[in-house]
């Protein structure tokens, strides 16, 4: 059992109160309120250790220079790669993403070939990959879902061809919650050998991720959905795909040598990491996996799922209440609509009790469209929530339909 009391002294800004109410912090899919362990790395790096890395011979770069890349061994531990040079910082799963699609699409696809992703991604898992395809005259293919949520396992199945080269699909979807079944369709995809990335921006917060057992050949993630900072990512990628795709920016770091005549790239990881990295952030990432191990993930997946039944078991308890995304395999996000009431209206009212929620499509306008609906309301759950937190969710969507009568 975790004591979240405890717990949640830890995120200072949940001491806050909104509009006179206190804090009721629900828009954890977008990004996570950050730990004091955290916050006290980056000022301790920025008021001790700044300084630039990797090519400075002083005293404090060669401090910041360990801890940058003792930062990168603390994600590889965390998700398991086999190297260190595996790991790639970039600014996001977004960055991430564009880096394997401009990358991996440059050297591996050429006109005709597709790209098999799902109608469920977020943006950033669709439009870099339009991108390409446009550029290389490849074709676009799509994994339709089920009305609960979940992939068609069977059109995923028939939609893959000889001329796939590369599947991308999301571990959590950020609109509908669904976990999906990404190690059967990578083990599906490697049959054929097939390439896969997984866009990992929700799994990584809500599930244990071991890249090694997955066997994905990308995985990508962001550190400010995990209690990290903003402006810092990870891309992780398998040695041979990394080794075999061209760089994506050129720049400072991932040069060896630099002529007039020709120019050879670095060795890993620092060949796709061009230009100084936001090492602070780096810092502050390397303290919020050690912080979250210290809880430990599968404590933190049993908790977040408690909190997610009785939230939704609540919910449907007041009529005219629709919940969107029912799969049977679900993390700690609630997307729901409120009887014919507009989200964006609900979330207005909602937001006066002191309860952030998000309201819209969530980067995720397919998913509206293929459903049928303007956009949702949208818990999304961590584990310093509670469910007296949830009850006063509760008693703000009675008050929505109360106004709305």
């Amino acid at each position: 059992m975790l004591d979240i009391n405890k717990i949640r002294l830890d995120f200072p800004i949940l001491k806050q109160k909104v509009y006179g109410k206190p804090l009721v912090y629900f828009d954890n899919g977008a990004t996570t309120q950050k730990p004091q362990c955290v916050i006290d790395a980056i000022v301790k790096y920025y008021t001790e250790e700044n300084s630039n890395i990797h090519r400075g011979v002083h005293f404090l770069s060669q401090t910041a220079t360990v801890a940058h890349e003792n930062a990168r061994e603390s994600v590889r531990e965390f998700i398991n790669a086999a190297h260190a040079h595996e790991i790639i910082f970039t600014r996001g799963t977004t960055e991430s993403i564009n880096l394997v699609a401009s990358s991996f699409g440059k050297k591996f696809i050429q006109k005709g070939d597709e790209v098999l992703i799902s109608a469920m991604e977020h943006h950033s898992n669709i439009v870099p990959w339009q991108l390409i395809c446009e550029e290389k005259e490849a074709v676009l293919k799509v994994i339709p879902f089920h009305k609960n949520g979940e992939l068609d396992i069977a059109a995923f199945e028939n939609l893959i061809s000889e001329r796939t080269k590369i599947i991308a699909v999301t571990h959590v979807s950020n609109a509908l919650g669904t976990i999906n079944p990404v190690k059967e369709i990578i083990k599906t995809a490697h049959a054929k050998d097939i390439p896969v990335l997984i866009d990992g921006a929700q799994g990584i917060a809500h599930t244990s991720v071991d890249v090694q057992d997955l066997d994905c050949d990308f995985y990508c993630f962001s550190a400010h959905k995990l209690y990290a900072p903003m402006g810092i990512g990870v891309l992780y990628g398998k040695e041979k795909w990394l080794n075999a795709m061209p760089p994506y920016q050129g720049g400072g770091e991932m040069i060896q040598t630099v002529t007039f005549e020709k120019t050879t790239y670095n060795e890993l990881p620092f060949k796709f990491e061009a230009g100084t990295p936001s090492v602070g952030d780096v810092l502050g990432l390397a303290a919020a996996l050690e912080y979250i191990i210290s809880i430990g993930m599968d404590n933190i997946a049993a908790y977040e799922n408690d909190l997610l039944e009785y939230a939704s078991s609540e919910l449907l308890k007041i009529e005219g209440i629709q919940i969107i995304g029912t799969a049977k395999h679900k993390a700690a996000v609630l997307s729901f609509l409120i009887d014919n009431i507009h989200p964006y209206d609900a979330g207005t009212i909602i937001d006066r009790f002191g309860v952030a929620v998000r309201t819209g499509h969530h980067c995720a306008q397919p998913v509206m469209d293929i459903l049928g609906i303007p956009g949702t309301i949208r818990a999304s759950f961590a584990f310093y929530n509670t469910k007296e937190e949830i009850d006063v969710l509760i008693s703000a969507v009675k008050k929505v339909k109360e106004m709305f009568a």
